[in-house]
């Protein structure tokens, strides 16, 4: 047990650093900009979560791995809470974020809509193959130049 007196919510944050993405498990909760608070209430530790989109079906998989990673450092008392408003934006993303989506081979949001570049062999020569990708919030697309198929997360 973590004592009341000890937890900060700089301590909070950089435990949930920690937690992956369900979906996309080489990015964290904090760095797709998912959780969007945190705050010490005396004993207890109060998250404050968007999802992606309304209805994303991992939300609930993501406040039960935050509870699971915070209990795991002795964090006994805690709450989540989840806002819809504001509306989650691919602008949350951190650059860390960003970097991490692109490493893992999905092609990180840009206002300009569409990838600037294919994720695996860097080139700019590539095209939408379909709006729907593997996830609501990502769309599949194709290089020219490696052939290889990817996913572009969507700006939203």
């Amino acid at each position: 047990m973590v004592a009341a007196e000890a937890l900060t919510e700089a301590q909070i944050w950089a435990w949930l650093e920690d937690v992956p993405d369900p979906e996309i498990p080489v990015i964290s909760v904090v760095d797709l900009g998912v959780v969007r608070g945190v705050a010490i209430d005396g004993d207890t530790a109060k998250i404050t979560i968007t999802p992606t989109y309304s209805g994303c079906p991992a939300m609930a998989i993501i406040a039960l791995d935050i509870e699971t990673a915070l209990a795991k450092r002795g964090v006994e008392k805690l709450e989540i809470a989840t806002k819809i408003a504001p509306a989650w934006t691919t602008d949350w993303l951190s650059d860390k974020g960003r970097a991490r989506l692109e490493g893992y081979g999905i092609a990180p949001p840009r206002p300009a809509g569409g990838p600037e570049r294919c994720p695996h062999c860097r080139s700019a020569d590539v095209e939408r193959v379909s709006q729907f990708g593997s996830t609501p919030c990502k769309a599949q697309w194709r290089c020219r130049s490696c052939l290889e198929p990817f996913d572009y997360f969507k700006c939203i």
